[in-house]
């Protein structure tokens, strides 16, 4: 009971205004104001969501969740590397660091052709999309993280006979803890932007591919279909992530 309540002491003015929303622009579009081409009544994406519901879970989100999982969890393994190798050295910082940046400043957009180039319309090119989309957050928020310890007790430790990797496990890594899961819940929306964008420019299947092709038949319902199935499953990512945060930072206060 007590959960229900905080669920609607957070979440309740959302769900009504949200309601009211779809209420609003269900009577807009049926009432001719706007055309339903270019925004369909929200009837009309339920009942395309409903018409293809196989398709759309069990073929496209499964290949876009596919994209996503392995191009986010090698932008968890590589970013954590550098990460850690540009805290413990800063020679490779002065490298590493700038190089980071200079990946972002670059427009996926254009880049994306550049991978089909490399990799073809596999899925390696929407995964390397993946990765350099969720990459940054991933390397500049553990890397922040592992710098945000106080020093002071990194000189408690030290007094107390600690080894440079004990107060890099026990403290550095405790401290990065927080900032690391922020940059995570952030990665993970971006990778699934990231496996969309790639879709787009080459694929064959994935929740992208679908939208593509449904707004090349001009199809308004069909193209929001999938933008609510890529919504609804960018939403549990993030509450799976932050559910995966507050019991691994529970555990670390306790």
């Amino acid at each position: 009971m007590m959960k229900i309540k905080s669920f609607i002491r957070l979440y309740g003015l959302f769900a009504i205004f949200t309601v009211i929303f779809l209420i609003a622009m269900e009577a807009v579009v049926e009432a001719g104001f706007v055309p339903s081409y270019i925004i369909p009544a929200p009837s009309e994406v339920y009942r395309a969501i409903i018409d293809n519901l196989s398709s759309l879970i069990f073929v496209h989100l499964k290949v876009t969740m596919l994209e996503l999982g392995i191009g986010f969890i090698l932008s968890v393994v590589i970013g954590v590397i550098l990460a850690v190798a540009m805290f413990f050295s800063k020679t490779i910082e002065k490298i590493i660091y700038p190089i980071v940046l200079i990946s972002q400043t670059i427009p996926i957009i254009a880049l994306s052709p550049i991978f089909v180039l490399w990799f073809g319309y596999t899925i390696w090119s929407k995964v390397a999309v993946t990765f350099l989309i969720a990459f940054f957050p991933i390397v500049v928020g553990c890397y922040d993280g592992l710098r945000s310890g106080n020093s002071e007790y990194v000189d408690l430790l030290r007094s107390m006979g600690a080894t440079k990797w004990q107060i890099f496990t026990k403290f550095h890594v405790s401290s990065a803890l927080p900032v690391f899961f922020s940059s995570l819940k952030l990665a993970i929306v971006y990778a699934l932007i990231g496996a969309t964008i790639g879709e787009w420019l080459g694929a064959s299947e994935g929740l992208g591919y679908y939208s593509r092709r449904m707004s090349g038949q001009l199809n308004a319902a069909g193209v929001f279909a999938a933008i609510t199935i890529l919504s609804i499953a960018g939403i549990i990512l993030f509450i799976i992530m932050s559910l995966i945060e507050k019991r691994l930072l529970r555990n670390r206060r306790s």
